[in-house]
């Protein structure tokens, strides 16, 4: 506790802050209370609404490569801080330290990538059908982004948003969940510091933070001042945002759930599945959207896969995020262990068979953590139980024959964030990136549906929301796009040919 203590005071959280309020922070360790923070005030809510408001004016004003370099400068901060914060994550979180070390990573390529970007805010130059005029397309900056995130990445998701907004011209306001919040504050502060050592162009309010609950949240879904609201949560949480952002002719981004396949051909290398299906379906004990949940297996492979996944999930060490050699730590709270233990009942009323896992462990070494052991089940078929997203390390085999049966079983789900194959049939593959294969909108072949890189744009459709983040052209959806047609002639003909008078 004295070395959390420690880095949360060089990461700019007082102990001030830490104590008296009413929002308790728990580690999901041993259930211990880390901190009690303060909610932000419904009146002070609007206030810093107003201030990211005002920051637009001016930010809006500074050129995009310049303001490229407030991120370069974020990102060499969180390089500094990449240790103390991947801790907070790991107490706070519960990841183990190889993965908060990765998720601070991302946070780290989005500003290296977003640096490159603010020199390429590109628009196009159209041909007109008109003499003596031309068409062309610009994109401006949109206002403040509102920026509210989910527990398992408090550091990375915020950084996916902010630093794409901050290089298009945007303020930012991160609410983070109140399940993690000191991880998105210490990533907060280390743009503050950035903008510290960025200078005057840097305007007050261009950086904003708001702690609370659902009624914190609804003042910033709610404000037409700010265009545009970037959530990430369940489906339920979706759901909610979504029809009141677009009450008010709002833009929203959506990462809602994942339910996410891998199929496994008998034309596939089974040594790199396995290895593909460990890390897919464990990390983060299984409290990713981008989770492994369902392997659909070729009938001829199935058997002998599922002999190597057991042995090598029985040989996972479970325990302390901080300790050396863990691979799995704890669930987020009581209610994520809850939700395990039903899902598994419902399963096996499915039909399903417990092949190995499932039960809570480490119960009297940590009384208030939830350390669960993976469990893998063995279904008939694709039941119901298997269509819905339970956010824990459940594995579900089922078996195909026919291709074709695979992709059908593959999409029919509600949710359509990441998948995989693994074959070496280049028919196979072809055909599950093709219009008729996969219906998600990450497809990997060869490799896992979990850890995308930033390059990419990340997010996926049908219940995941159908929104994009990150790379490639996700830039676009933090700004607006303006078509500027210019007769540039002594003459005033009409489009289509129109003659009046």
């Amino acid at each position: 506790m004295n070395k959390l203590n420690d880095i949360l005071n060089r990461s700019g959280i007082s102990e001030a802050e830490r104590q008296g309020g009413g929002m308790v922070v728990h580690s999901p360790i041993d259930g211990a209370k880390i901190a009690h923070l303060h909610d932000t005030p419904m009146a002070d809510v609007d206030g810093v609404i107003a201030k990211a408001r005002d920051a637009f004016i001016r930010w809006r004003e500074v050129p995009a490569p310049r303001r490229g370099e407030l991120v370069r400068l974020w990102g060499e901060e969180l390089r500094a801080a990449k240790e103390d914060i991947a801790h907070i994550i790991s107490v706070e979180v519960g990841k183990i330290v190889e993965e908060g070390l990765g998720e601070v990573q991302e946070a780290i390529d989005i500003c290296d990538l977003a640096v490159g970007q603010s020199r390429q805010l590109f628009g196009r130059t159209i041909v007109s059908e008109r003499p003596g005029h031309r068409i062309m397309e610009q994109w401006h900056p949109l206002g403040p982004v509102a920026i509210i995130t989910a527990f398992n990445f408090p550091c990375a998701v915020f950084a996916w948003n902010a630093a794409n907004a901050l290089i298009c011209g945007d303020p930012i306001i991160l609410k983070p969940s109140e399940k993690s919040p000191l991880s998105g504050m210490a990533t907060l502060n280390a743009l503050l510091r950035a903008m510290e050592k960025f200078g005057a162009d840097a305007p007050d309010g261009l950086a904003g933070l708001v702690l609370g609950g659902v009624a914190q949240s609804e003042v910033l879904v709610d404000c037409p001042d700010i265009p545009l609201v970037s959530a990430t949560g369940s489906t339920r949480m979706g759901r909610a945002i979504g029809p009141k952002v677009a009450a008010r002719f709002g833009r929203r981004i959506l990462e809602l759930g994942g339910n996410n396949a891998m199929i496994v051909s008998q034309h596939a290398d089974q040594d790199m599945v396995v290895r593909a299906i460990l890390f897919g379906a464990v990390g983060t004990a299984g409290q990713r959207c981008t989770t492994l949940r369902r392997v659909i297996a070729h009938k001829d492979v199935k058997k002998a896969l599922l002999a190597k996944v057991k042995a090598a999930y029985e040989s996972l060490k479970i325990g302390n995020p901080l300790e050396s050699g863990t691979l799995v730590g704890p669930l987020i709270d009581k209610q994520a262990c809850d939700a395990f233990a039903a899902s598994l009942e419902t399963a096996n009323g499915e039909g399903g068979t417990l092949v190995t896992g499932g039960a809570r462990v480490l119960a009297d070494t940590y009384p208030d953590g939830y350390y669960v052991a993976p469990a893998i089940i063995d279904m008939p078929a694709q039941t119901a139980v298997m269509k819905s997203e339970t956010f824990a390390p459940i594995l579900y085999f089922v078996e195909y024959e026919n291709f074709g049966d695979a992709i059908t079983m593959h999409n029919d789900v509600p949710q359509g964030l990441s998948s995989c194959i693994f074959s070496n049939n280049m028919r196979e593959v072809e055909r599950f990136i093709s219009a008729t294969g996969s219906d998600c909108g990450m497809a990997n072949i060869n490799i896992g549906p979990s850890g995308a890189e930033i390059g990419g744009a990340f997010g996926g459709e049908k219940e995941t929301g159908g929104d994009r983040e990150t790379g490639s052209d996700a830039w676009k959806n933090y700004m607006r796009r303006t078509t500027n047609t210019i007769n540039y002639s002594s003459e005033m003909p009409l489009a289509q040919g129109i003659n009046f008078g």
